[in-house]
């Protein structure tokens, strides 16, 4: 059994579990607070699927900074959206995104967690410095398009 990396931040957003659902789930929505969105004004995007539905997928192609690579719906539960993550450039990985939410205080807290084989290559980069402050910025442009859309 491959030993995992776990990266994980939270917030507490001010909406229900149900109005962020969409967010997470359909694919086409994360270009409105993806942290990655705008490393390259030219990145090519394709989505396949019902979006919201398990089995959509998003697929990215860009520069160096955007890489290249996939995402899936593996599973939209209530508390919970599942997401099969792959990279295909810079370098190749496959990823488990969860995104967890409970209530809290009149709104929601999402956690955001990636679990990613340890590799060869995963020794060489610090994963929650490479990747910790990605999630906080994402989270953050979350809470700001989502509380203004709810409220």
């Amino acid at each position: 059994m491959t030993e995992s990396i776990v990266v994980e931040r939270d917030t507490r957003i001010l909406a229900s579990a149900d109005a962020l659902v969409p967010y997470l789930a359909e694919l086409p929505r994360w270009v409105e607070w993806s942290p990655w969105e705008g490393l390259d004004s030219d990145m090519r995007r394709e989505y396949t699927g019902d979006p919201g539905a398990v089995g959509s997928t998003y697929a990215w192609e860009g520069n160096r900074k955007a890489g290249a690579g996939r995402m899936r719906v593996d599973a939209v539960r209530p508390d919970a959206v599942d997401i099969d993550l792959e990279f295909t450039r810079p370098f190749r990985s496959r990823n488990a995104l969860h995104f967890i939410l409970a209530p809290e205080d009149g709104g929601t807290r999402v956690r955001w967690r990636m679990e990613t084989p340890r590799t060869l290559w995963s020794r060489f980069f610090n994963m929650e410095k490479l990747i910790g402050p990605d999630f906080e910025r994402g989270l953050k442009q979350l809470r700001q398009v989502v509380e203004a859309e709810v409220s």
